[in-house]
């Protein structure tokens, strides 16, 4: 059973490393000034005897002590107010009929383009450009089917030129706008089931890299859901050197030491696409909540759209949605079944 001074230890060590994600959970007060602070505060750590710990801003003035004026512990953070400026800037892009410049972007927030460029990154994982073309793209892949026309869905969508949207429409959906308005009509999606110890495991994949891991009791089952998702697609069944993709994912599910690496064929919104890349960075063995994705992305506010992009990924294992849990610490829903959520984060743990 933990004790509290494990707790306080543990919270000294998040002083150490001025650990931002430690922000808000607690703060910590020094005898010698006289002042409180947030754990990431930038000031030179004091010596462990002059420290102490409080869940929150109250406590610490009524132990009698005061704000710091470095940190401002009772401000938002700056991670926080990146975070919110970063969720401004998104709805602004997508707001716009035409993607906003870099440089009127960081003027709105009063900030250098290369500084706005930096934040704007390291919160969502692309550029403002990126996220701009794919908030684009998203608006073109919902146009088309009901569009009169496919460069009036295009033109539509915020695209200056039809030529630039077809150069990149492989990249964005996955296939030509023509064939992909016709629901994927002869496109060629090669699959095959394997068996694991959690159960049956489809694989399949375009030319571009695997577009859907499935996992179930039932591999029949499995094969009409790929065939409801790609109901117009020319699936074929997978040769010998496909199988060994197959085996690839089979490995990592039963010792997931050995890593998975694969070229993906990712189709999802802007938003979806951002939740993705962000649960693929959290490593094997950790665990992540629905809130601590949303900020991530900087869009503290997006909980429930944060779990609806895990539930609507497709790719088990390989956009490890398994790894995000609730912010109590049990285990949420999963769309292959909570069982195998708990079998596939007790194995990886085994290998923190």
């Amino acid at each position: 059973m933990a004790t509290l001074k494990d707790a306080d230890d543990s919270r000294w060590q998040a002083v150490i490393a001025k650990d931002k994600d430690a922000d808000g959970q607690f703060f910590f007060s020094v005898r010698t000034t006289g002042v409180y602070c947030r754990p990431s505060c930038p000031a030179r750590p004091a010596r462990r005897e002059n420290v102490a710990f409080h869940r929150s801003c109250d406590a610490a003035e009524a132990a009698g002590f005061r704000a710091c004026k470095r940190c401002r512990p009772r401000e938002a953070s700056q991670s926080e107010r990146d975070a919110e400026m970063v969720a401004r800037a998104c709805d602004l892009i997508q707001k716009s009929e035409e993607p906003p410049r870099l440089a009127a972007l960081a003027a709105a927030f009063g900030l250098s383009a290369f500084h706005f460029h930096r934040v704007f990154k390291a919160s969502t994982g692309l550029t403002p450009k990126a996220y701009a073309d794919a908030h684009r793209s998203d608006r073109v892949r919902k146009a088309l089917p009901s569009s009169r026309t496919i460069t009036g869905a295009i033109y539509d969508a915020g695209f200056n030129s039809n030529g630039g949207f077809y150069a990149k429409s492989a990249q964005e959906l996955g296939m030509t706008p023509r064939r992909y308005r016709a629901g994927g009509d002869r496109t060629q999606i090669r699959f095959a089931i394997g068996e694991c110890s959690l159960g049956s495991i489809l694989v399949a994949a375009t030319e571009k890299g695997v577009c859907s891991i499935l996992m179930g009791s039932d591999p029949d089952a499995l094969v009409r859901q790929l065939q409801d998702r790609f109901s117009k697609a020319e699936l074929i069944g997978g040769d010998a050197a496909f199988e060994k993709l197959v085996a690839k994912v089979i490995g990592f599910v039963e010792q997931p030491r050995l890593g998975l690496d694969l070229p993906l064929d990712v189709q999802g919104t802007a938003f979806q696409q951002r939740v993705w890349r962000a649960l693929r960075k959290i490593a094997v063995g950790k665990t992540a909540s629905y809130g601590d994705i949303a900020a991530r992305i900087g869009q503290p506010s997006a909980i429930r759209a944060v779990a609806q992009a895990c539930a609507a990924n497709t790719l088990a294992v390989a956009i490890p949605c398994h790894r995000v849990i609730r912010t109590d610490g049990n285990l949420s829903g999963y769309r292959w079944g909570v069982q195998r959520k708990r079998a596939l984060l007790e194995r990886e743990s085994r290998h923190d």
